[in-house]
Parts: C-alpha cells; structure tokens; sequence
C-alpha cells in the first residue's frame, strides 16, 4: 500500500503559500486607501512666497493656526521669498503631491508664467502644475505715501509726477508682482513716469517708504493701515470700484476719473496631482478657517476682510484672472 502522506505535503505547503501570496496582495492593494484615511499624519508645510509682514504673511498665520486645528496637525509657516514670489510658488508646483506642502499665495501666481512668456525665459512654474483650493480676501490695492510727503491728496501727486518724469520712485514686491503691476496700470492711465524700486516683498517695501527711502507704493490694505492709523502713512488712492471699508475717505481712482481698478488676492494651492481624498480634506480645512471667529477677526485687525471661495468658484475666478492679467502683463511688456 503506498504513503499518501507524500504526496499531501507539498500539497498543503502550496496551498499555506498561495494564502500568503493572496494576504499580502491584499496588504499592499490596501496601502493607499490606508494612506489616505491616516492623512494628515505629520506637520503640513505652508508655503508662503515673500518674508515676513507682506499681505501673504499676514492672511497665511492665522488661517494656517486654524487649519491646524481642523486637521489635528501643525501648519507650518515656510517663508520663501524671492522672484516676486516666483521661487516659493515653483518650489510647491514641483512637490510631491501628497498634500504636505501647500501654497499661500497672492494674485502675482496668475501673473508670473505670462511675465516669463513675455521674457522669453523658461517658466518658474505653470498654472497647470497647481491646483487652486480656496480664496481667502480679495483687496483693492491702496497708494501710500510717507506721512512727511508734500501730496496731501491724488491731484498733488499727479501734477508732480507729471511735473518731474521719472523723478519721484514707488516700491514693490518684485517685478510683475502685485505692487508692480497696478503702478503700471495708473502711470499708463494718466500719462507718468516713476521709477520703479522692486524689494523682496511687501513687507520690506513698506519698510522703504516709512524710511523716505523710495516715494510711494501702492499695497493691500493690510500692509499699511496700522501704519496709516498711527500717522507714519497716508493714502492717497485705491483701486476699487467703491470705498474700501477700512479707509472710508480715501477715494477710488474710478472716482477721480482714472479708469483702471486692481484686487490683490489670496488663496490657498497645492500640486496638480494631488489625491482627490487629501485636497477634500485640505478644502474642509480651508473652510473652516475661512468661518472661523479668531481667523475673521485678525484679518480685519490688519484691515482686510474674509472674501472666501470655495474650490468651484475659486478655480473658474483663477481661469479668469489669469486671462486678464495675461493682457495687462503683455500690455506692459519687457522691463528694461
């Protein structure tokens, strides 16, 4: 009679292995579902494109302390600033799309790759590399000049302007960024010549002006209205299309007969790819931050209002932006 046993040995290491083999199988398939769930599981970078002061900086702080809260991790704050914001803004477009590092940025990202179009010079970055989630404010831009300064109002400062071409300087954050490109607008407008004084950021450009060091500027309200209500400041001008609420006397140039208007915006991105699960999450966060008590009440401490856009409408308003600024961009053509 033969030995069965022989036989079902291998038959039943074949089966343990193919069980094992099915297992991990399984394990590895469920690795990403498994990755998504556990997300965020460790610290978010923010990266916000200019130093320390500027409007990102100022709108990015206490949105970042609020998604933190929502995702039960830290956000942390990354000032990276240089090429009008052009280098932080690359550096998130190239990431690793797994929503660890995000993008605070200002209304320059839908100016910027047309800025290098017009140069002829290899893209930073493309809008297409990015995925916008959400707008947080949206501001018309206010021009300032030192407290000591001679222009008491718009007129004053026009009729020098004209008066002494290229003899006055305002300052900005960068070529093509969101200080540069509305001073292009007005001195097309009404026919002048000032000298333009590009800073890393806004925050240094304010700093410039409060020292005499350049004329004037024109920034969002949050970057100055401190130093306007403390008298170091005064405003001349804004670019909306009404008053602004925080500087209820200060007319808009519409008002004064110059038809040009300009918003400085922010909003959160992030890398193009990133997983459908994380940017849910990350738009829940933005929301929360957007309706949240202390968040509202910083931004209108430093001036500014919440003017929230959820991923929908903040994309197609991106889109929109990004055409009417290509104009603007090509309007103003080469800088020498």
């Amino acid at each position: 009679m033969k030995d069965s046993s022989r036989n079902r040995a291998p038959v039943a290491s074949a089966a343990v292995a193919m069980v094992a083999v099915v297992a991990a199988m399984a394990l590895f398939s469920a690795l990403p579902l498994m990755a998504q769930e556990a997300y965020p599981g460790k610290p978010i970078t923010m990266v916000v494109p200019f130093p320390p002061g500027g409007a990102a900086d100022i709108v990015a702080r206490p949105v970042a302390e609020a998604m933190g809260r929502y995702l039960k991790q830290p956000v942390v704050i990354e000032n990276k600033a240089g090429a009008g914001g052009g280098i932080g803004m690359a550096q998130v477009a190239k990431a690793r799309p797994d929503g660890y590092s995000v993008l605070l940025a200002l209304s320059s990202i839908v100016v910027l790759p047309e800025a290098d179009a017009v140069l002829k010079r290899a893209p930073m970055f493309t809008l297409s590399q990015l995925k916008p989630i959400a707008r947080f404010t949206a501001d018309p831009v206010v021009l300032v000049v030192n407290a000591n300064s001679p222009w008491k109002d718009f007129k004053q400062f026009s009729a020098a302007a004209k008066a002494k071409p290229g003899g006055y300087s305002f300052g900005s954050s960068g070529n093509y960024g969101t200080m540069h490109v509305p001073m292009e607008q007005l001195k097309a407008a009404t026919n002048t010549s000032v000298l333009h004084i590009p800073y890393t950021g806004a925050g240094p450009a304010v700093v410039a002006l409060l020292g005499g060091q350049v004329d004037l500027l024109a920034t969002g309200p949050s970057t100055v209205t401190s130093h306007i209500q403390a008298g170091k400041l005064r405003a001349l001008a804004q670019w909306g299309n009404g008053r602004i609420p925080t500087l209820a006397d200060v007319p808009s140039l519409k008002e004064l007969g110059i038809p040009v208007t300009y918003s400085q915006w922010t909003g959160l991105f992030v890398p193009a790819s990133t997983p459908d699960a994380v940017v849910a999450r990350l738009r829940e966060a933005a929301k929360f931050a957007a309706t949240d008590a202390r968040v509202v009440q910083s931004l209108q401490t430093a001036g500014t209002y919440m003017q929230y856009q959820d991923t929908p409408e903040f994309t197609s308003f991106v889109a929109q932006e990004a055409g009417v600024m290509a104009k603007v961009v090509q309007r103003i053509g080469k800088l020498e």
